[in-house]
C-alpha cells in the first residue's frame, strides 16, 4: 500500500503517482512565503541609504537573480523526489551531506525562533493599540505560546495539508487583500512622484542593497526541495516557484521601503510596525502577521525533515520536538542574540548550492543515477569550502561589492573545474 505523499521519509523518493503539487500549488506556497514581516523589515533596511528608486532597483535585480536560483533548486527536488538534505548526498556523498544537514538544522531552529519572536512583538503591539498598554493581551509570553503552538500544528499536518487545504482555499485571498489595501493606502495618501524623487543618504552602497535583496530568496535554498519533491512536473514547479516568490517578495519589500520613507519616524526598531499598525485599523498588518506563521511552519517542518536524514524518527514527531524548542528559545532569548549568528550560518549555503546546481544540471544533466555512490566527494567539499572562504573574504575586505553571488559562482566554477580535471582523490569509496 502506498504511503500518503506527505509521509514519505526524507531519503525515500516520492513516486510520481503520489505527487500532488502543480504549478498553482507552488505559486500559492511561494507567493505566501515571499510575503512577511521580515520581508517588510528588509525593505525598511534599504530605504534610508538607497531611497525609493535605488532600493526598488536593488530589490528587482536581487530578487530576479535569487528566484531563478531558487527555482533551479526546486527542480532538483522534483527530478529526484528527495528532500533537500537527502538530495545533497548525490553531490557530497552519503557522509558528506551530514555537515550541511546539521548546519541547516541549527539555522532553521534559529529562524523558527526568530519568526515566533517577530510575530509575538507585532501581536503585542497590535494588542496594545486595541486594549491599551498594560493589558494582559499585550503579554509577550502569551503570544509566544500562541504562535509557537500554531507553528507546531501547521508543521505536524505536513506540506500537502497546509498548502492545499489552508493556503490555496482561503489563506492566499486574505493575504492578497491585505497587500492590495496597503498598496491602495500608500497611493491614496502619499505623493509617489515626490517619494520616487527623494534620494537616499548614501549610507548603503547599491551593491550591498543587491546583496541584501538576493539573500531573501537564497535563504530558502536549503528548504525548497522538501516541498518541490511533491511536484508533478519540473517545468511547472520552476514556473510556479519563480513567479510566486518574485511577486510576493518584490511587492512586500517595496512596500517596506515606501512605508518607511513615507510614514515611519524615529529610530525605534518597531518604527515600521507602528506605521503599519496605524493603517486600516491594523487589519492588514494582522493578516500579514497571521501569514508569518507559514514561514515558521516552513522552518520547523524543514528542520524536522533535515533531522530525519540523520535519525530514524517520524517527521511529525520531530516537528513537535523542534517546534517546542523554537518556542522555548523565543520565550527566553531576545532577538538581538540571534541575528549575526544566523547570518553567519546562512553564509555557508550560497556556495554550497553553487556546487549542487553545477553538479546536478551540468555534470549529471539532471540524472541522479549518474551520481557516484560514495561516502565522500572530496572535490565537491573542496569547492564548497573555497566558496565559503570567498564569501567571508569579500565580506571582510570588500563589503561594498557584495559576497553572496560571487561566492556561489566561484564555488560552482570550482566544482566544474575539479570534475573536468577528474580528480580521483575526490572520492572515497564506501
Amino acid at each position: 500500500m502506498a504511503l500518503p505523499a506527505s509521509r514519505y521519509a526524507p531519503g525515500i523518493p516520492v513516486p510520481l503517482d503520489q505527487r500532488r503539487f502543480d504549478g498553482r500549488d507552488l505559486f500559492t506556497l511561494w507567493f505566501s512565503l515571499g510575503i512577511g514581516l521580515m520581508v517588510l523589515q528588509l525593505g525598511a533596511l534599504l530605504a534610508p541609504g538607497l531611497g525609493m528608486s535605488g532600493a526598488l532597483m536593488a530589490i528587482l535585480l536581487g530578487t530576479a537573480v535569487g528566484v531563478i536560483l531558487l527555482g533551479a533548486v526546486a527542480v532538483i527536488g522534483t527530478d529526484t523526489g528527495l528532500s533537500s538534505m537527502s538530495a545533497l548526498k548525490l553531490s557530497l556523498g552519503s557522509k558528506g551531506a551530514a555537515l550541511p544537514a546539521v548546519l541547516n538544522l541549527v539555522q532553521l531552529i534559529g529562524w523558527g525562533s526568530f519568526e515566533i519572536i517577530v510575530m509575538r512583538d507585532a501581536a503585542a503591539l497590535l494588542a496594545g493599540r486595541v486594549f491599551g498598554e498594560g493589558s494582559p493581551w499585550t503579554s509577550p509570553a502569551l503570544w509566544t505560546l500562541f504562535f509557537g503552538a500554531l507553528a507546531i500544528l501547521l508543521a505536524i499536518t505536513g506540506p500537502l495539508t497546509f498548502v492545499r487545504r489552508i493556503l490555496r482555499r482561503w489563506g492566499i485571498w486574505l493575504l492578497l487583500g491585505a497587500c492590495v489595501w496597503l498598496t491602495w493606502n500608500l497611493f491614496d495618501k502619499v505623493d509617489m512622484a515626490a517619494l520616487w524623487a527623494k534620494p537616499g543618504d548614501g549610507s548603503m552602497p547599491f551593491a550591498l542593497g543587491f546583496d541584501i535583496a538576493i539573500a531573501m530568496p537564497l535563504s530558502w535554498l536549503p528548504l525548497i526541495a522538501d516541498y518541490s519533491r511533491y511536484g508533478k512536473a519540473a517545468r511547472r514547479v520552476f514556473g510556479g516557484t519563480v513567479l510566486g516568490f518574485f511577486l510576493g517578495n518584490v511587492w512586500l519589500m517595496s512596500l517596506g521601503v515606501a512605508y518607511t520613507l513615507a510614514f515611519a519616524t524615529g529610530e525605534d526598531a518597531n518604527t515600521l510596525l507602528l506605521a503599519l499598525a496605524g493603517a486600516g485599523l491594523g487589519i492588514p498588518l494582522l493578516l500579514i502577521l497571521l501569514d508569518e506563521s507559514e514561514n515558521a511552519f516552513a522552518d520547523i517542518h524543514s528542520a524536522a525533515v533535515s533531522t530525519g536524514t540523520l535519525v530514524k524518527i517520524k517527521v511529525e514527531h520531530l516537528a513537535l520536538i523542534i517546534g517546542a524548542l523554537c518556542t522555548g528559545i523565543a520565550w527566553l532569548a531576545p532577538l538581538a542574540e540571534y541575528q549575526n549568528f544566523l547570518l553567519m550560518i546562512g553564509s555557508v549555503f550560497a556556495p554550497l548550492f553553487g556546487v549542487v546546481l553545477v553538479d546536478h544540471f551540468i555534470l549529471r544533466r539532471r540524472d541522479a543515477a549518474r551520481a557516484p555512490r560514495v561516502s565522500l566527494r572530496l572535490q565537491s567539499l573542496a569547492a564548497w569550502l573555497i566558496g565559503v572562504a570567498v564569501f567571508h573574504t569579500l565580506a571582510a575586505v570588500a563589503p561594498n561589492i557584495g559576497a553572496t553571488l560571487p561566492a556561489l559562482v566561484i564555488a560552482g566554477a570550482c566544482q566544474w573545474l575539479f570534475a573536468r580535471n577528474s580528480i580521483p582523490a575526490g572520492q572515497a569509496r564506501i
